[in-house]
């Protein structure tokens, strides 16, 4: 017990000192960034085009995908994934971190248009999601939605961001759809909740997030609809001291808010039965 009030009060004085770190995106990040996005994105368009699969789980493993399959029947899957070069090489990402999530749920007794038009309803996020503090649809031109989004994230200190996002939709057949949102605003908040609030200016951004990406594929089957997420993030390295210890913490966020946000849609639709 000792040792665990020990360990808690060394990862408080990380995050404290974490809250006073200042991080500014470097070009050769985003670079790194983009590279790594347009390789995910065309593995992507890839598998989305194929005449032999469309959900992500189509082209993994096959014992993966059994294992999928079984743990959607009752709940959600989550698990890490990685872009490589085309050498298979890793793309590194010098002075970032990128945070590439999966996961997937099923949706019974659902329908594909049920789901989207839920998905879809910008303007009550902030209803759905508990990291959503403030939601709103603020342009819709056919399949695209320019939309805001308040966000909130908790991990032993909390941060507050004012963010937009553009997504874009493709029906691919009258039981297939996909979607790709892309973070075109974040800008993290100075006293938040309070008259002072304030968007911090890039230089004085702590760097938690800097940008943020998913991929959506949506896929009646029978009676229910699978719903797959990516999510792929970028945010700063922790400095060498902290990072034996903070780093698991700056990991974690991602995976928990890729939960989330897929948990909710399944139990608002269906309920939590199977």
């Amino acid at each position: 017990m000792r040792y665990r009030s020990f360990t808690l009060s060394v990862v408080f004085l990380c995050f404290s000192a974490a809250s006073t770190w200042a991080a500014k995106l470097k070009e050769v990040t985003l670079d790194s960034w983009n590279h790594y996005v347009s390789l995910t994105e065309a593995r992507i368009d890839e598998e989305l085009s194929s005449p032999s699969g469309f959900l992500v789980h189509d082209f993994l493993d096959p014992a993966e995908a059994a294992q999928i399959r079984s743990a959607i029947r009752s709940g959600i899957f989550v698990r890490k994934m990685t872009t490589r070069n085309p050498e298979g090489g890793e793309v590194k990402i010098p002075d970032g971190l990128v945070h590439h999530w999966y996961a997937t749920v099923r949706v019974p007794r659902a329908k594909l248009e049920d789901v989207i038009a839920w998905v879809q309803d910008y303007d009550r996020h902030h209803e759905y999601y508990d990291e959503v503090e403030d939601s709103r649809l603020i342009e819709r031109k056919g399949d695209v939605f320019d939309i805001f989004l308040r966000l909130k994230r908790k991990k032993v200190i909390t941060v507050h961001y004012n963010t937009n996002h553009s997504v874009a939709y493709r029906r691919l057949s009258p039981e297939r759809m996909a979607s790709r949102s892309e973070s075109t605003h974040i800008a993290e908040l100075e006293d938040p909740g309070s008259s002072r609030e304030k968007e911090k200016s890039p230089d004085a951004d702590r760097g938690f997030l800097w940008r943020l990406n998913s991929y959506w594929r949506f896929a009646q089957e029978g009676d229910g609809v699978v719903v797959e997420c990516e999510s792929v993030s970028l945010s700063r390295t922790i400095p060498v001291a902290f990072r034996w210890i903070v780093k698991p913490f700056i990991n974690s966020v991602p995976k928990e808010s890729l939960e989330a946000t897929l948990l909710p849609l399944r139990t608002a639709i269906a309920g939590a039965g199977p």
